[in-house]
């Protein structure tokens, strides 16, 4: 029988030999969700750490590095690296050591640290924009950010691309019919009364007529991309595209506008800053930090006279951005030791190198096993992709999806220390991450293909 075929009993039966694995290995972690279910909507303090395959979410009781320790003493190799917030590794010493120190000094003021200028000119240093202000998370920076440049701009339209992810910003949540390309309200969002798909164009990712056509309509305010789709799948740019893009966006007055929450981990900088795609903003969110709830966008000089025109320009009240906790004494603390202590080349040459390794030791696997997967890398992220070619675009993902392989995947790995991201096979390398942590994953891996193969 052909090694890309594996019968849906047989996946149906491993994964309920895995199940029953983890409730028998797991028996504090499923008593803390079944008493959590007192207090916290389906167990947990947020409902998307419920989105793991396994029976119950996993208690954790430390993380230190890429070491993850559980409620049952378990310890797991990390490669989720809570979805990137911990991108640098968990708890990182010095950014752990700023906080502490800032926390017996003070926690928020709605005044600017003294730390300001410091951490100004560390942001410029890393990611090369003059221009800052900070927010909360990614999602919050992302609101303000459309906010800003429908303000400046005048001009209603937001454009994405189909399969992106910019966190919980309602204008970015709508679907592409792929018969039509009209954009629609995606179904899955709960309490949606709002038109957003009126307001936002959606084109397929690596589709440069499909935006050369939206943009040339002249009511676009901002294209909102990450430099590769990253919550669909890893979907990278073809060569080319985006330096395609630039050109499009400036010859249409349209702001370019970079979401590297998830790309970051590219290169030191980020993708667009390692690719010279000169960014009009920029958005960096989750690890920039060291794992502190932080954000930060950047903008040129240019965006900010503009920006500053229409603040001034407006009635005085609320701006509809900013939260009171923004640019707090806390996160300015961490984001200063982070940018002069995690953003490094050393730690980009680890991460990286952990990352080749890794991509090797899969993709050998994968040929000697004549399974029609690929890797796909972009710096230290990687994805497992149940398919024979590198996507193109979001609607190639859903084509070649095979959820129920991708869920016995996450939890067969679990049940033997390692952890992946539950919402897709990706996998992220931090300074942290060492050779034995990629052997151990690739061990497992190679017990889950004799699995399979049985």
């Amino acid at each position: 029988m052909s090694q890309a075929f594996i019968a849906p009993q047989r996946l149906s039966a491993l994964q309920q030999a895995e199940r029953e694995r983890f409730v028998t290995t797991h028996p504090r972690s499923m008593a803390q969700a079944t008493l959590a279910q007192r207090h916290f909507l389906f167990g947990v303090p947020l409902h998307w750490m419920r989105d793991w395959p396994s029976p119950a979410t996993l208690a954790v009781a430390q993380a230190q590095g890429t070491r993850l320790t559980c409620a049952d003493g378990l310890a797991y190799a990390d490669f989720c690296l809570g979805d990137t917030g911990a991108m640098f590794g968990h708890s990182p010493a010095p950014v752990a050591q700023a906080i502490a120190e800032q926390a017996a000094q003070g926690l928020t003021c709605m005044l600017p640290s003294t730390r300001t200028v410091a951490v100004g000119e560390g942001l410029q240093r890393v990611f090369g924009l003059p221009q800052w202000q900070l927010a909360l998370s990614a999602s919050d920076a992302n609101r303000f950010v459309l906010r800003w440049a429908r303000a400046i701009t005048g001009r209603p339209q937001l454009l994405v691309f189909d399969g992106c992810y910019h966190g919980a910003v309602d204008d970015t949540l709508v679907d592409m019919d792929p018969t039509t390309g009209a954009t629609l309200p995606r179904p899955s969002v709960l309490g949606q009364v709002h038109n957003h798909h009126a307001f936002t164009r959606v084109v397929p990712f690596n589709d440069l007529p499909a935006l050369r056509a939206a943009l040339a309509q002249g009511d676009v305010a901002a294209l909102l991309a990450e430099p590769a789709l990253t919550n669909f799948g890893l979907v990278p740019p073809q060569p080319g595209f985006w330096e395609a893009a630039r050109a499009l966006c400036r010859e249409h007055g349209v702001l370019f506008v970079m979401d590297e929450t998830h790309t970051v981990s590219t290169a030191l900088g980020g993708y667009a800053q390692a690719h010279g795609l000169q960014a009009d903003v920029l958005v960096v969110g989750k690890a920039v930090a060291g794992g502190l709830p932080c954000a930060v966008y950047g903008f040129t000089d240019e965006v900010a006279r503009r920006m500053t025109e229409a603040k001034l320009a407006a009635p005085d009240g609320h701006s509809g951005i900013g939260t009171t906790l923004a640019g707090n004494a806390l996160a300015l603390a961490a984001l200063d030791a982070a940018l002069q202590h995690l953003h490094t080349e050393a730690n980009y040459r680890h991460m990286l190198a952990m990352a080749s390794l890794l991509e090797a030791g899969l993709r050998q696997r994968i040929a000697s096993a004549g399974r029609p997967w690929t890797v796909t890398r972009l710096g230290a992220r990687l994805e497992l992709q149940f398919m024979d070619h590198t996507p193109v675009n979001a609607q190639d993902v859903r084509d070649h999806a095979q959820g129920e392989l991708e869920s016995l995947t996450h939890l067969f790995m679990l049940n033997r220390g390692v952890l992946l991201t539950p919402f897709h096979s990706m996998m992220l390398a931090s300074p942290a991450t060492t050779e034995a942590d990629v052997q151990r994953l690739l061990a497992v891996f190679d017990e889950l293909l004799q699995a399979l193969a049985d």
